[in-house]
């Protein structure tokens, strides 16, 4: 099968419906990432590098359009590729995700298995100590289960997220303010937005390993943007869920740093998340 032929499938209602991947990147070159990637379809690659700038590079099956700009910002990279982005249905993802032969067949047909479907959460391979998720069978998302999915997990129709008006905080995430939360609050705002989400058993790729773009330790930093990301996730309800938070994960995160400390850390990024 060609490339053309995996951008495309007929649903039940003799739609022709076409993927698009929205990559994120930093520093990288347009070309080696496409073939690094795999990337067999249409996409748009924000590159956020030293300065501006605009190309085409083709794909078996697709062309790939790389906007290059020297703001930085998870949340301001992915909104930059929903701006642009033209499929049918959109694919998220990020320059250590390896896509897998056949992954736009793999999303069409899960988008034929779920019809109602606004966006389908799929599975991604990563290392042990990085996996937070694995679907083991298709259920619907809801206000209760949708914390644990990262970006490159995200399959969504276009037109849905245009109606609903959601977007990326760019509060949050690498480059940003504040450390990491964007794919929750993203998720959030679809679901408080009404769209119908569903995670699929269906894997379209894998991580390559790599150093954490946030992440740097359980510091004082850590649990004040943690505290600023459950204000705005969970409000009156912050300071409860803050302290289950850190019991629940003590072992790990209060080995070196007192549980009361990170609390009060936590407490202290809640107040100032009332603040932004």
């Amino acid at each position: 099968m060609n490339g053309s032929k995996k951008t495309v499938v007929k649903n039940g209602n003799n739609i022709i419906m076409k993927i698009q991947v929205l990559v994120s990147a930093v520093e990288q070159d347009a070309a080696e990432l496409v073939a690094k990637m795999n990337i067999h379809t249409d996409a748009v690659l924000v590159n956020q590098c030293s300065g501006y700038g605009y190309e085409e590079v083709p794909a078996d099956g697709g062309k790939v359009q790389c906007f290059s700009m020297p703001e930085r910002g998870v949340g301001l990279s992915r909104n930059t590729a929903l701006l642009h982005a033209q499929g049918d249905i959109c694919l998220f993802s990020d320059e250590d995700i390896v896509l897998a032969d056949g992954y736009a067949e793999k999303i069409l047909q899960a988008y034929e298995t779920l019809p109602d479907a606004d966006m389908i959460l799929v599975n991604v391979k990563v290392a042990p100590a990085r996996k937070t998720y694995w679907n083991t069978d298709i259920h619907r998302i809801s206000f209760r289960n949708y914390g644990r999915y990262p970006a490159y997990s995200i399959t969504a129709k276009l037109d849905a997220l245009r109606r609903a008006n959601v977007h990326y905080s760019v509060l949050f995430g690498g480059g940003a303010k504040y450390s990491n939360g964007e794919d929750s609050l993203f998720l959030r705002d679809c679901l408080k937005a009404g769209l119908r989400i569903y995670a699929h058993t269906v894997c379209i790729g894998e991580e390559i390993e790599r150093a954490s773009t946030w992440f740097s330790g359980y510091h004082e930093k850590f649990f004040k943007d943690r505290g600023v990301l459950y204000h705005f996730l969970y409000g009156k309800l912050a300071f409860l869920l803050a302290f289950r938070f850190l019991w629940v994960h003590r072992g790990e995160m209060c080995r070196e740093i007192p549980l009361k400390k990170a609390f009060a850390w936590m407490r202290a990024g809640i107040r100032e998340g009332k603040g932004q």
